[in-house]
């Protein structure tokens, strides 16, 4: 399948949301109504069904995790180091360096980096796919708040953050379709198909959401700060991954390919949610959000002609 025609439905059902929002009869509360449908239902029942079918035999690797977190975390580190020290000193240097790190490391595994992976490598990579992204919100966002030091000592915030990790539908779902897989429990042939009809919207319904949103937000002044978070996010950390997979850890064929399309994804909208709690870097999140997902459909198609 050639880069275009991998692209190009993705692209359509973006642009399909962007311009019925900005242009249409689509409201804020409209696309609030479409996104509550998509990831608190259909997108855990597509993820449900998929962990629930997935070989975990080939699904769990960890020359396959080492290769994409180990980046991560190394790019994550570096950012907030380059932030911390390039910007002047001031009382929240600390939670902004946290902030803008998550921004160069954060990525939309589920909105952009899914649809690309089930139309370049098709469906029988999935089990691949949630092995690696299970942990990805948890550790990234555990990060941001451990080094902006914004939970509280008592406990508390670290009781309310955890929570929101555990009892994420994303997160959940997949455990559930993971737990059941282990112990190969039957589900009744009924309830199956009703959550694979439930299933079969969601990846359509999450690019257009994407792009709906897209229209909500604004590249803002610190647009130099944004680029750079960008370029980072969607060049730097999959030749990263890319490096570290190939050459240290021998990760080769789709498996790699795989890799480096999650970690080429743009930065997911939850950066901006928490950007917002840390109450810090709200507006270059905000930017780096539009931004790196318009840039993404030039760095995924140099990605996926590079490693076709």
């Amino acid at each position: 399948m050639s880069t275009i025609s991998i692209i190009f439905p993705l692209l359509f059902m973006a642009s399909l949301g962007y311009l019925l929002t900005a242009k249409g009869p689509f409201t804020k509360e409209h696309i609030a109504g479409i996104s509550l449908f998509t990831f608190y239902i259909s997108i855990p029942a597509f993820l449900f069904i998929n962990m629930y079918q997935a070989d975990l035999r080939t699904s769990f690797d960890i020359a396959v995790l080492s290769s994409f977190y180990l980046p991560v975390i190394a790019v994550f580190g570096l950012s907030a180091g380059f932030y911390y020290w390039l910007t002047p000193k001031d009382a929240d240097r600390k939670g902004k360096s946290a902030v803008y790190a998550l921004g160069c490391s954060y990525s939309n595994t589920i909105l952009v980096g899914l649809p690309v992976i089930v139309g370049a490598l098709g469906q029988q990579m999935m089990g691949k796919v949630f092995a690696v992204i299970t942990f990805h919100s948890a550790l990234l966002f555990s990060l941001t708040f451990i080094f902006s030091k914004k939970l509280n000592n008592d406990g508390a915030g670290a009781w309310k953050f955890s929570k929101g990790i555990i009892f994420n539908p994303i997160v959940l779902s997949i455990s559930a379709g993971l737990i059941l897989n282990l112990f190969e429990f039957p589900l009744d042939i009924n309830l199956f198909n009703s959550l694979h009809l439930l299933s079969e919207p969601a990846l359509s319904c999450a690019l257009f959401v994407l792009g709906a949103n897209l229209s909500f937000y604004k590249i803002a002044k610190d647009w130099h700060l944004a680029l750079i978070a960008s370029a980072v996010k969607l060049l730097l950390l999959p030749l990263c991954v890319y490096g570290v997979g190939r050459f240290v850890f021998s990760v080769e064929g789709d498996p790699l390919v795989l890799l480096v399309l999650l970690s080429a994804s743009p930065l997911g909208v939850n950066a901006y949610l928490v950007a917002m709690q840390v109450q810090a870097q709200q507006v270059v999140i905000a930017s780096t959000v539009v931004m790196s997902t318009v840039l993404s459909v030039f760095t995924m198609s140099l990605w996926l002609t590079l490693l076709a």
